[in-house]
């Protein structure tokens, strides 16, 4: 059997007809879009189609939708630009969060310029919006809340329309890390007021190193990179013209496909809860299967001698997949949300994600080869 890849939430193969479209960009436009001449112009046209694809896939202005490195920068763009520039001196997080933003938490801390809080999180992982609500209401500072669509590590999913509503209400920023969810989820912010929404291409088929960063027109921002005019003089550097290119063919292409996309990948998902329910009875699912992302499985098993090796075991017998995020040098340190939710536990954790590339046939591949690893 080839190679069976579980890691989709780390990353996700490039489709076919994104790589065709890029190629074809490398070939034939390779104008500097900041220059006037006809090369140029071919090469701006690109990027503006190419934002307008995003524009309307999240029914917003194109002059909202500006083009990142990837769902870092953007989420980096969006926080510390707040507080820099927008007066922000509160920021209500999770600890669940990705470490893109804990880490940009830290910093802003550091400096002293916005202070951070962290909102409660339920048994499940799931934000506690009771508590939410009294944050927002015990202080009247300028405040931001930061809170990502769809957990990277567990898959839980937030209320994005209860939490938009709940911000507007208190009349605080609402930044939104959605680099799990777009292309999977419908997103209209017209409906859902969000002040920042950030978004990167290799999690939905895409090339890597580019994204981009959703601003709410009402917030007006100064550039987090100095240089150039470029992306109406909020992000200095000559454009990633095939990689912008990139990341609305592949947007596209996942919105046309998500509804048999998504139903694939659910099919795959609950075949292997039920497969593995029936195998090991003493499996636990981390967080909460019933409201979560339906790419990502987050698999507990017992304690074992044999546990420790269980991603290499696996990786051997030629599964790809995670014990966390992969976001730290390409090393897996583990899962900080289970470790949050588990802290005593000694279980071996697994996370499988899931493309709709897979089928049931790996699913019953995977559980047979985790009979000799455990």
């Amino acid at each position: 059997m080839q190679r069976i890849f579980l890691d989709n939430a780390a990353t996700t193969p490039i489709d076919p007809d994104v790589l065709f479209a890029m190629t074809e960009v490398m070939r034939e436009t390779y104008g500097n879009p900041s220059s006037i001449h006809a090369e140029g112009r071919k090469a701006r046209s690109l990027i503006e189609a190419a934002r307008k694809t995003v524009a309307n896939t999240l029914n917003c202005s194109i002059g909202e939708i500006f083009f990142t490195s990837g769902g870092t920068e953007a989420n980096n763009m969006a926080l510390k630009n707040a507080v820099r520039d927008l007066g922000v001196k509160r920021i209500i997080s999770s600890p669940l969060e990705h470490h893109c933003v804990l880490h940009s938490l830290e910093a802003i801390a550091a400096t002293g310029a916005a202070c951070v809080e962290m909102v409660g999180i339920d048994e499940k992982g799931h934000v506690d919006l009771t508590d939410l609500r009294r944050r927002l209401g015990e202080k009247d500072v300028p405040t931001l809340v930061s809170l990502m669509h769809s957990n990277n590590e567990i898959g839980n999913l937030l209320p994005l329309q209860e939490v938009a509503d709940l911000c507007a209400e208190y009349q605080v920023l609402f930044h939104c890390d959605t680099v799990q969810t777009m292309g999977y989820f419908p997103i209209d912010l017209e409906r859902t007021p969000v002040g920042f929404l950030s978004g990167s291409a290799h999690k939905f088929y895409g090339p890597k190193g580019v994204g981009f960063v959703y601003i709410n027109n009402d917030n007006q921002i100064k550039p987090y990179l100095d240089g150039g005019a470029q992306e109406r003089n909020m992000r200095g550097g000559t454009e990633n013209v095939y990689g912008i290119v990139g990341l609305a063919k592949a947007l596209e292409k996942a919105v046309a496909e998500r509804e048999e996309r998504r139903a694939r990948m659910e099919d795959v998902k609950q075949y292997l809860m039920d497969r593995l329910r029936a195998t090991y009875p003493d499996v636990r699912f981390n967080g909460d299967p019933e409201r979560s992302h339906y790419k990502v499985l987050s698999v507990s098993f017992p304690e074992s001698p044999k546990g420790d090796l269980l991603l290499m075991n696996l990786d051997l017998s030629g599964i790809s997949a995670s014990g966390g995020s992969a976001c730290s040098s390409g090393i897996d340190v583990g899962s900080h949300v289970v470790g949050h939710l588990h802290p005593d536990s000694k279980r071996h954790t697994i996370r499988f994600s899931f493309s709709h590339h897979n089928t049931r046939e790996q699913m019953d591949y995977v559980v047979d080869k985790l009979a000799g690893m455990l």
